[in-house]
């Protein structure tokens, strides 16, 4: 079974994320745990981290920086 995809997301001050699947389900998923590195460090800037899109699939940002849509998916919290 393929996991759900992401349709909508939402930057919040917190490193949070505010998801919403294409089976309805909305979710909220921590990125903080993530931010490190050259790579993810980047999303520390909140202005950068506010830029997130989601792609018909999951999530990224103009740099190319994403999330694995699993992951995305089974380590969010239901809302």
């Amino acid at each position: 079974m393929l996991r759900p995809t992401v349709i909508k997301v939402i930057p919040e001050n917190d490193y949070n994320l505010f998801l919403e699947f294409d089976n309805g389900e909305q979710k909220q998923f921590d990125v903080l745990p993530y931010i490190r590195g050259s790579w993810f460090g980047k999303l520390k800037d909140l202005s950068y981290f506010k830029r997130v899109k989601a792609n018909g699939f999951g999530i990224e940002w103009s740099d190319g920086q994403d999330i694995c849509p699993d992951d995305l998916y089974l380590k969010s919290t239901e809302i």
